[in-house]
């Protein structure tokens, strides 16, 4: 069962945000500058805290990881947008 985790981060250095980036990209949809809506089952959100772990610095960054429900559930119809339209979160599998 997969669901739908709301990730977003702040990062100071510009090389770490970088490999930040690019290792959420590798497990989400890209919303908004730093902030990332991924369908994860537990053992993927495991890997995402992983690589996560490997590249952040840990006293002067911080990742923030919300669980919203199962992605065909309740974690299907958690986002709301106002203003300029977001695209909404792929539903299915991401290839990692």
């Amino acid at each position: 069962m997969r669901n739908r985790y709301l990730v977003t981060y702040d990062v100071s250095d510009p090389k770490r945000l970088r490999q930040v980036f690019k290792v959420m990209k590798g497990f989400g949809t890209h919303l908004q500058l730093s902030v990332f809506s991924c369908d994860l089952t537990e053992m993927t959100i495991v890997l995402m805290k992983s690589a996560l772990r490997r590249v952040m610095h840990h006293e002067e960054d911080a990742v923030l990881i919300v669980d919203v429900g199962p992605s065909d559930g309740r974690g299907m119809t958690s986002f709301e947008c106002l203003g300029r339209a977001t695209r909404p979160p792929e539903k299915g599998p991401k290839i990692v």
